[in-house]
């Protein structure tokens, strides 16, 4: 009877009667899986990450143990058998060891990597302007980092809400596991539901900040860009923004790298691997990782209700500032900008700059802003990662 009596206090089901708040954190998951199954909510990302908040929340699983990683360290004494501060010695889980390639940057570097293997940057060489798009489309990231000040979150904190205005998960999961991270799993999640949300923030923002005759304006087709200055590009932008801003290096440097692999032709295999096997494989890794983060102690909290509202403050913010830069510039350009492409600066590509195609296209049928739009698209994924370094060399 002794035997039996300890097996079930070992069992899930009694340990969820020590902690009921297990039992939210499990249904939460589940709408998660939910969302990126039924309703294709950046499903890639969003399903590991809920599946992964599953298990850590299961009572008993004991795969993730968050005093590995106390006060922001790797705490290596304890993956070797040490005890801790209870006199408890832990056996690392699984998550333990996955999630050490969030910690230590690992995850998003090769994120970036695959994605520059997938990403054409001829829309921005071909129109150099809309650089200064997406570099307006990061307005929110620092007009949120005000209002997280305002709320009582420390600069470290707000600096990690704030990036989530970028729209680029692996950005926002690489300054949080830098600044604060006790707060990526609700950063990570907020990031990722919002980006798969950017249809149906932005258009309403478009059209308010926009006049029915600036949605119709026609664009001139882009020029031709050559192979050279598709290889060149990387490389220039490798070194400025390394010499701007070295702690952005690593986000930059592997993006333009994966580029560069691309547009070189001579290493196809290496190109193709980073844009399928490898990123498929991080993407697990990293998913889960980062949903282990979500405990009910973590995420059940005051902050985690602020950090999914100043969320949706800053994907608004970000798209408002592309588009009213883009109606200053007209104030001053013979060759008008359509507004609507000034949205796609938050980066989160292709998405936000098929949601600039589709808003122009209700207006004028015969308007075709998706290239246009991809220039701010992918600059905006230049500029979260310049203003994730920024904060990282402010606030580390």
């Amino acid at each position: 009877m002794e035997t039996f009596i300890n097996f079930i206090h070992q069992t899930g089901f009694y340990l969820i009667a020590q902690n009921p708040k297990v039992l939210i954190m499990l249904l939460i998951s589940c709408v998660l899986i939910y969302l990126a199954i039924v309703k294709k909510f950046e499903p890639l990302l969003l399903l590991p990450i809920a599946f992964g908040m599953l298990l850590t929340n299961l009572p008993g699983a004991e795969i993730f143990h968050d005093q590995l990683f106390a006060n922001g360290y790797v705490h290596w004494d304890l993956f070797g058998g040490a005890a801790d501060t209870t006199g408890k010695t832990i056996t690392p889980g699984l998550i333990d060891y996955l999630y050490l390639g969030v910690k230590l940057g690992i995850y998003p570097c090769l994120i970036f990597l695959g994605v520059g293997a997938m990403t054409d940057f001829g829309p921005l060489i071909a129109n150099p302007k809309s650089l200064l798009l997406g570099a307006a489309a990061q307005l929110g990231i620092f007009l949120t980092y005000v209002a997280a000040r305002y709320l009582g979150f420390t600069p470290q904190e707000a600096s990690s809400i704030g990036i989530i205005g970028g729209a680029d998960g692996p950005t926002a999961i690489y300054v949080t596991t830098q600044l604060a991270p006790h707060l990526l799993g609700p950063i990570a999640v907020a990031a990722y539901s919002y980006m798969a949300l950017v249809p149906v923030i932005q258009p309403p923002i478009m059209k308010l900040l926009t006049t029915r005759k600036e949605r119709q304006i026609e664009m001139v087709a882009l020029r031709q860009v050559s192979k050279m200055e598709k290889i060149i590009f990387p490389i220039i932008i490798t070194i400025f923004v390394a010499l701007l801003v070295p702690s952005a290096a690593p986000l930059v440097g592997a993006l333009m790298l994966g580029n560069l692999l691309k547009e070189c032709g001579v290493v196809e295999r290496l190109s193709q691997t980073a844009q399928n096997e490898l990123m498929n494989i991080v993407t697990i890794f990293l998913g889960i990782s980062v949903g282990a983060t979500a405990t009910s102690d973590t995420f059940l909290n005051l902050a985690t209700i602020q950090i999914l509202c100043m969320g949706v403050i800053a994907f608004g913010m970000g798209t408002a500032g592309g588009v009213l830069l883009a109606k200053f510039m007209n104030l001053f350009l013979k060759n008008k900008i359509n507004p609507l492409i000034g949205s796609a600066g938050v980066s989160a590509v292709p998405m936000a700059a098929r949601v600039s195609q589709v808003v122009g296209q209700k207006e004028n049928p015969s308007n075709f802003l998706l290239m246009h739009a991809m220039g701010p698209n992918v600059a905006g994924v230049i500029g979260s990662a310049i203003a994730a370094g920024v904060l990282i060399a402010l606030f580390q």
